[in-house]
């Protein structure tokens, strides 16, 4: 698929030159920098180090003092608490995190997951009954609960509170619970607006800490669920959970929970004996993000696609590593297993349909629907579709009576704006502008396709269309060096918001050793076209098709050519290089 190069705007001159100075590091490295919105001394140590004591006082959110006072209310009455979580990462590890706070202080609390396929997405009237048929007089709802206006007014009826604890977009109504922690209400003037859901949980922990003279070192133990929840969730790596990953990082790489060993035991992460080096590391090398969004949230998820997120809430929450965490994190992972085989049959089930469309090429967004596919993996199978033909896409399947499914965008365009459109045909929704659920009645089915296409046609752009590269700088690789590259490493934890830089460099050209290895990957070797010194190594996944393209022939002249790529670290028998992660490659003239 065709995608546009777009370099960003570079930073302002005079100020990357002091930066550079300032903080003795290469011109290059100083612009990324200022891209970021850094342009002092201390704003570059603050992003460098960032330090918890500068996260936000967690009352600078409304309703906190509500919400910290009515749970000291309950544990002075010694009413029953319930805690409540949507099945995803974001909720699983948010209920994980509350309960087991609150667990540590007072033992009348149960942790409640609905289930997908009986009560759907979000508070649901069956956990409402189960908390006033077993005495729980409050419920605190995570990641979950900003638009359930009814199912709260139906909660006090039967005389049980509700803490909501949100960070979607709310409707155009509040619901009338006890309180509503969620930083985007229009009426919050909490300062950092993109916590995700466990986040939002892990401030009112911090808040009721910080109430009752408990330290905050004793909350710490909690940030390694706080950066998997940022990761899985794709919320923002920048502000507050810049934080919040930087130090939950640190303690998944040094001091992980048992059960995200357990799960770690299934992917290429393996545990050392001992320590390597004065590091700190107790995997053969360090966590990322990455890790967590493909080796860790998958598997989390798959629990509650499959069968219940109770378990993996249950795995989260073992404090000890014994033959019950192993259970669990074997059955999570047999979980996830069974998720790849669905997710692959219905991905190829949903190309054919498009390839079989002759409509479908002039679309501009895409929204399937059958019956029988498994309600666990439409989100993803959304995300492989709005992959492939790259336009926002919906995938639906049918539960309890309903149409239900999830939406995916592409760059720039607002799905949740697209959905709210089409209101007057959708029976709920709720989510973030690239990412949501709906359900549709029936008998609106074939009235919301029209107008989501229609209202899709009518506000994208054809550049939105064409996915982009976007580059930070154009560099000459005779500036990447090992003190270059570990500058660079400390810009990480990288996401959405300080995503892993992209650069370009021109006038390349094949020493003659590039080659395909593996599946079609392309492994270069390249060098400057004028200086043909300092050779460099690359590797471009799945673009073997172009070597014909570039490669140097004896006799001939060598076909000069451009690549985008991030930089990383190569190691192969113990050897480490620096290599080029080769994101695209356009041939020159």
């Amino acid at each position: 698929m065709q995608k546009r190069w777009v370099v960003k705007e570079q930073g302002d001159k005079e100020t990357v030159t002091h930066l550079s100075e300032v903080l003795n590091i290469d011109q290059n490295l100083s612009n990324l920098l200022v891209q970021r919105g850094i342009s002092t001394f201390e704003e570059a140590k603050f992003f460098f180090r960032p330090e918890l004591s500068s996260l936000y006082d967690p009352f600078l959110m409304k309703d906190m003092d509500k919400a910290v006072s009515r749970i000291e209310k309950a544990i002075a009455n010694k009413e029953k608490i319930l805690i409540f979580g949507d099945y995803d990462v974001d909720g699983t590890t948010a209920v994980a995190l509350l309960y087991t706070f609150i667990k540590n202080i007072y033992d009348k609390v149960l942790f409640y997951i609905p289930d997908r396929y009986e009560e759907g997405y979000g508070i649901s009237q069956k956990s409402i009954d189960f908390a006033y048929e077993n005495n729980y007089t409050l419920i605190i709802a995570l990641d979950c609960g900003i638009k359930a206006i009814e199912k709260v007014v139906y909660a006090a009826e039967k005389g049980i509170d509700y803490i909501i604890c949100d960070h979607h977009r709310p409707g155009d109504k509040i619901p009338d619970a006890y309180a509503v922690l969620d930083p985007k209400r229009e009426d919050c003037d909490y300062p950092y607006k993109e916590l995700s859901g466990c986040g939002v949980g892990f401030k009112l922990v911090q808040a009721y800490a910080q109430k009752n003279n408990i330290p905050f070192d004793d909350l710490t133990q909690y940030l390694d669920l706080v950066v998997v929840s940022i990761a899985s969730d794709i919320v923002p790596i920048d502000g507050e959970n810049r934080i919040l990953a930087y130090y939950g990082l640190k303690l998944i790489n040094t001091d992980p929970r048992p059960g995200f060993e357990a799960i770690l035991k299934y992917s290429r992460i393996n545990r050392l004996e001992k320590p390597r080096g004065d590091n700190g590391f107790i995997f053969n090398r360090e966590l990322t993000i990455t890790d967590l969004v493909f080796l860790i949230g998958p598997r989390i998820n798959a629990a509650g696609r499959i069968e219940s997120g109770k378990n993996s809430v249950r795995l989260l929450i073992c404090e000890k590593d014994n033959d019950y965490v192993v259970k669990l994190g074997e059955q999570i992972n047999n979980f996830n297993l069974e998720r790849r085989n669905l997710d692959t049959q219905i991905t190829q089930e949903a190309l054919d349909i498009i390839e079989n469309d002759p409509n479908s090429k002039s679309r501009k967004s895409t929204v399937l629907y059958n019956p029988e596919w498994h309600k666990g993996v439409i989100g993803i199978v959304a995300s492989r579709l709005t992959e492939n033909y790259y336009r926002p896409t919906i995938v639906l399947t049918k539960s309890n009576g309903l149409i239900t499914g999830s939406a995916r965008s592409v760059k720039d365009f607002d799905i949740y704006d697209a959905l709210d459109a089409c209101r007057k045909y959708i029976n709920d929704f709720g989510g973030h502008k690239y990412a949501a659920g709906l359900t549709i009645k029936p008998e609106n089915f074939d009235a919301f396709c029209q107008l989501f296409e229609e209202v899709v046609a009518s506000t994208i752009t054809e550049e939105m269309l064409i996915p982009e590269i976007e580059i930070d700088a154009k560099i000459n690789l005779n500036k990447i060096n090992k003190k270059f590259y570990k500058i660079l490493k400390q810009f990480a934890p990288f996401g959405p918001g300080n995503m892993s830089p992209v650069f370009q460099t021109d006038d390349l050209v094949d020493t003659g050793y590039s080659r395909i290895v593996g599946k079609n990957h392309l492994k270069l070797n390249i060098v400057h076209q004028q200086t043909r010194v300092l050779p460099f190594q690359g590797i471009a996944y799945q673009q073997g098709f172009i070597l014909e393209k570039i490669k140097a022939v004896q006799g001939e002249p060598n076909k000069p050519f451009k690549v985008c790529y991030h930089l990383e670290e190569n190691e192969w028998n113990g050897n480490v290089t620096l290599q080029l992660n080769v994101k695209g490659i356009q041939l020159i003239g």
